[in-house]
């Protein structure tokens, strides 16, 4: 009988596994003798990299609007586990109360302002004590203790409670409304990109690995390389190009989200199928607005949340899905190589790249960035993006 771990390694997504779009789109993609590559004319300004105004129009009209990834549910699996994220400019604190359901707060006690919790590791805890003065305060955020409170004349513990922000939990993703007494419009999270996650089974699966990068470069040059296939035979020449084709794939809008599907080296339409792990042959890529990007593979799944910080400035938060946690050797060498692998690929490849772009663009090199019809996705991306902030 085989081990838990090697049947979760032979548990792998087939065809038949994914949702009746993402099948249909892999049913559609062409052989690829026949994956043309149209030609386009499209550009963007340095400015639009570059421009004070630019950023302060994401931020005001994007990343304070919209909900946005704040973390993976992964991370938080079960009742009491906690975590804080400092990603985004505002210190949030995510919690899993008994209830299984998972809330943000401002990471801030509300006697003076103290963090609650200074880890960014996910952590455990029955309640949440300030290590300033000991108020404390349960894991749905009320105030439940207040040391020496007949000092506190007429206190309210009620109108003390934490500060929490619009929170859900959707398609093994958190997403958080970072502006408080807002309800952003989740309503294009839900759709079919939430019915393709979960098809993945990104909810149920296992962080496997997470490492943080900082890196000097816009958020938005961080985001291009995952969004066009014509870097991959040449930036990653001696890394994993020899896995994939110089093809395009399919892609299509899921709302103001963008989904890729190509077909690898090996790929031919008439042989998909037959049980065999589909991400062999096929890639999934998506971009879901405005910040989160996912990649499959054979036996894990790349997670990444690009968080602007400056114009020069970006916080990836990186996770490596697995199926499982690993519990024999077998399973261990394969996600430990992996991981190893992947962030010497994306860290050492795909994150300096940007951090070059955006130094050629700083020097002036050129008046503006330009695109081929193998990035045709990275002006479809920043149509939407420009639709949001007002600037189309």
């Amino acid at each position: 009988m085989p081990t838990a771990a090697a049947a979760r390694i032979q548990d792998v997504p087939t065809i038949e596994s994914l949702s009746a779009d993402q099948i249909a789109t892999i049913k559609a993609i062409p052989p690829h003798v026949d994956d043309e590559v149209r030609a386009i004319s499209d550009s963007r300004p340095r400015s639009f990299f570059l421009g004070e105004d630019q950023f302060a129009l994401e931020q005001e009209r994007v990343f304070r609007r919209l909900p946005v990834p704040m973390a993976l549910s992964a991370l938080l699996p079960n009742p009491g586990d906690v975590l804080a994220v400092d990603s985004y400019g505002p210190d949030v604190l995510l919690t899993r109360a008994k209830d299984g359901v998972v809330r943000a707060f401002l990471n801030a006690c509300t006697h003076k302002g103290a963090s609650l919790v200074e880890t960014g590791e996910p952590g455990r805890a029955p309640r949440l004590v300030c290590p300033y003065h000991a108020w404390t305060f349960s894991l749905e955020g009320q105030l439940i203790g207040v040391p020496r409170q007949e000092g506190f004349a007429g206190l309210c513990r009620e109108k003390r409670n934490l500060a929490e922000l619009p929170c859900r939990e959707i398609g093994g993703v958190i997403w958080v409304g970072l502006t408080r007494d807002s309800e952003p419009d989740f309503s294009d999270i839900e759709g079919q990109l939430m019915i393709d996650f979960e098809a993945l089974r990104i909810p149920e699966m296992h962080a496997y690995g997470r490492r943080r990068f900082e890196l000097k470069a816009n958020w938005k040059l961080v985001l291009e390389p995952f969004l066009e296939p014509y870097h991959v035979k040449r930036l990653h020449a001696n890394s994993v190009a020899p896995l994939f084709a110089d093809v395009a794939g399919l892609s299509h809008r899921l709302g103001r989200n963008i989904r890729q599907i190509s077909g690898k080296v090996q790929f031919s339409p008439d042989k998909v199928g037959g049980g065999e792990n589909i991400h062999k042959s096929i890639t999934h890529a998506y971009t879901a607005f405005p910040n989160l990007v996912v990649v499959t593979s054979p036996y894990y799944i790349s997670m990444m949340i690009l968080a602007p910080q400056a114009i020069d400035r970006t916080i990836v938060d990186y996770v490596m899905l697995t199926r499982g946690a690993p519990d024999n050797p077998k399973a261990e060498e394969l996600f430990a190589k992996s991981y190893a692998m992947i962030l010497d690929v994306f860290g050492n490849e795909d994150f300096k790249a940007a951090e070059k772009c955006h130094r050629g663009l700083v020097q002036g090199a050129m008046p503006d960035v330009i695109y081929c019809g193998l990035e045709e996705m990275i002006p479809l991306y920043y149509s939407i993006l420009d639709a949001e902030t007002g600037a189309a």
